[in-house]
């Protein structure tokens, strides 16, 4: 149920639309978005009833999308499994998507919602779902999935993927409680829920 109903972009004030056009711009770095982008009008939005935080909130989202230390696989890896966690039905069906840009396969995005146990995980991959996992469960990573990802990733990476899910749950959070709901364009994406 929608909460907080999104502005429509001719409602959104000069300066937040040059804002989003910018931020667009840089994420993609200073290219057009690619063609199986989403839109992300609803979840741009609802932000923009809030300008000051959202200004001050993209661009450290944007460092976790394009500027992280981790690559474009493992970040999505995390952040789909934040949102099955979280059960943010934007959060997944945007990244979905992404995630397949990102070089993961229909089957591995299928598979992140069994967890780290589930069968064909590299151990680096259910390490960083184990990381997501403990982080929702105790706040912090665990000992196993820690010494796991020290051994593969340097101390930024290993910031990088705190921080993701960090900021991935609070925009789940975020997107369910406001009643963010997705674009006909995210609606094959969405999680089937059994």
């Amino acid at each position: 149920m929608e909460r907080i109903a999104p502005l429509k972009p001719a409602q959104w004030s000069a300066e937040l639309r040059a804002f989003f056009a910018d931020f667009r711009t840089r994420v993609h770095h200073g290219g057009p978005a690619p063609a199986n982008t989403r839109s992300g009008t609803n979840l741009l939005g609802t932000l923009a009833r809030h300008p000051a935080f959202t200004m001050a909130f993209l661009p450290f989202n944007g460092h976790l999308l394009y500027g992280t230390a981790l690559s474009d696989r493992q970040r999505e890896l995390l952040i789909l499994r934040v949102a099955h966690l979280w059960n943010s039905d934007y959060e997944w069906a945007q990244h979905a998507v992404l995630g397949g840009n990102a070089g993961l396969t229909d089957a591995e995005i299928g598979r992140i919602a069994e967890g780290p146990g589930a069968a064909g995980w590299s151990p680096v991959d259910a390490a960083l779902l184990r990381a997501a996992d403990d982080l929702r469960e105790s706040g912090a990573v665990g000992d196993s999935a820690w010494q796991a990802l020290a051994a593969e990733f340097d101390e930024q990476q290993l910031m990088d993927i705190v921080f993701t899910v960090g900021a991935y749950a609070m925009l789940a959070m975020a997107m369910r409680s406001f009643g963010v709901r997705p674009e006909p364009d995210l609606e094959p994406y969405l999680p089937v829920r059994q």
